[in-house]
């Protein structure tokens, strides 16, 4: 288990007993620290993790790690262990100075003694010193590591992927958002000897940064899900957002496997910027796992079959929408590739119980609503719109603005509204950006008074209050920034 010696171990040179105190759980987030817990002092843009140390230590927390003095006259003087200094672990340790025989005395006090109370360990950088740590951590297992990346689908494609392996394999996972330069340390410091597989998502918004979390995880398998024009803003070009998503495969040993898609051009070019064995999957016939016959049943879930090596397999699966055949494909591959049989792949295609982020609800007056308000891109929105064409009922589209798209945002918008205009009865709008969507839908002809547009989610409540009636079907889509659940939590309200 990890202990605080491990902490060291990553940091300075100590070396580790065994006895020192565990550290139960690593977290950034004071409220979430608990006995046992090492809390992290990341500086924020408009909160300071500093500023929580106290509160961390109040709910249990052994220790936190630092890179700037913290506490004040009304607050307790804990112990410092400064590993900025030079590396005497005299210094280094919280009980009294060890003597001139310094790093093996301060190791037996350590290990000796409990802490008597919390300990700050003071670092350079906390967000440096939690990847260093994690690094370490990680290098202990042997395990594989699969990593998955791409504009839209990673955390679906991650969810099926970790219900596949861990129909044989005892299977870690990333939760919820961790899929950045904080949240992969802190899955991979959940890594235990028991884990044989474990499922890591890799977001970015700059170059460099899957490069890095590459360098901690040490991928075996790297699935590319789609390239699309989510944080153009950032990166300015689609071969920029490419060349950032690319340094997966680019990671991968030579005994490893990237998984790409074949239906997507842009994701193929990554095949010569790996030294790693290609296995695509699409709905191409050329792919090594490709699928047809897709039908979709609407909140019954996908039908299709896969093929490979020969075989074909009809499989019917809990997943919404047409888009949700190459999730399931990138799933399957990755079992296909770590030797699991059909069996086995079927039965964690269908351990989905839910939608994941999609979350299908009973709405007022005998309605349903499709919560997808998780975020928004050109394609998981088409996709969203997508599942909606294949439902029965008057369509409402609730659809908010797409951020970070850069030049392409105008664009990106008019093609919505053309879907829009082509699937929905009602589309309302919620943002300046989205206003496009709702131009389009009028330039294709949606009568105007089935086209509503406002400003913000509060807004968007009063109208569907009056609008929605027994048997509508209510997708409600758009950015995080938007706070499109907004619009859901006070449906839900509604009698």
């Amino acid at each position: 288990m990890l202990n605080l010696g491990h902490i060291l171990a990553a940091l300075t040179d100590y070396q580790p007993t065994g006895k020192e105190p565990a550290v139960a759980s690593v977290v950034v987030d004071s409220r979430e620290a608990g006995p046992g817990s090492l809390f992290v002092a990341l500086p924020g843009e408009h909160v300071d993790g500093h500023d929580y140390v106290a509160d961390a230590f109040a709910r249990g927390a052994v220790a936190a790690l630092v890179d700037r003095p913290v506490g004040d006259s009304a607050t307790p003087s804990w112990p410092v262990i400064d590993t900025t200094a030079p590396l005497d672990l005299a210094s280094l340790s919280p009980w009294g100075r060890a003597g001139e025989r310094g790093r093996e005395r301060a190791g037996q006090r350590f290990a000796r003694k409990a802490a008597p109370r919390p300990v700050v360990i003071q670092v350079d950088n906390t967000l440096r010193a939690l990847q260093a740590v994690a690094r370490v951590w990680r290098a202990r297992f042997n395990v594989r590591v699969i990593g998955i990346t791409g504009s839209v689908g990673k955390t679906s494609t991650k969810e099926l992927t970790a219900a596949i392996l861990s129909r044989r394999f005892n299977t870690l996972k990333s939760t919820g958002n961790q899929n950045n330069e904080i949240g992969v340390p802190l899955t991979l410091l959940n890594l235990r000897p028991e884990h044989e597989r474990a499922v890591i998502e890799m977001g970015m918004y700059a170059q460099g940064e899957i490069d890095l979390l590459c360098d901690l995880a040490r991928p075996e398998i790297g699935v590319v899900t789609m390239i699309g024009p989510v944080h153009l803003e950032r990166l300015g070009s689609l071969e920029a957002i490419v060349a950032a998503k690319r340094e997966l495969v680019a990671a991968l040993p030579e005994s490893g496997t990237a998984v790409l898609n074949l239906d997507d051009a842009r994701v193929m070019s990554m095949a010569s910027h790996t030294k790693a064995r290609i296995f695509t999957y699409g709905l191409d016939q050329g792919a090594d796992l490709w699928a047809d016959r897709i039908e979709s049943m609407g909140l019954d879930g996908v039908r299709f079959t896969l093929h490979h090596a020969g075989e074909s397999l009809s499989v019917r699966v809990p997943l919404l929408g047409r888009h949700s055949v190459h999730t399931a494909l990138r799933a399957t591959a990755v079992g296909l590739i770590e030797g699991l049989s059909w069996e086995e792949i079927v039965a964690g295609l269908n351990a989905m119980a839910s939608q994941l982020r999609l979350v299908v609800s009973d709405g007022p007056r005998g309605s349903v609503i499709i919560d997808d308000t998780y975020n928004s891109s050109p394609d998981s929105a088409l996709a969203a719109l997508n599942l909606l064409a294949d439902l029965q009922g008057r369509r409402i589209a609730v659809l908010g603005d797409m951020l970070e798209l850069g030049r392409a945002e105008k664009q990106a918008h008019r093609v919505v509204g053309r879907r829009a205009a082509d699937v929905a009865d009602v589309v309302i709008t919620v943002g300046a950006r989205a206003r496009t969507i709702a131009d389009e839908a009028l330039a294709l002809g949606l009568p105007v008074e089935r086209v509503l547009s406002v400003d913000d989610a509060p807004e968007a409540t009063p109208l569907l209050r009056e609008l929605i009636q027994a048997g509508d079907v209510v997708l409600v889509k758009g950015s995080l920034g938007m706070r499109m659940d907004r619009i859901v939590s006070a449906l839900g309200e509604l009698d």
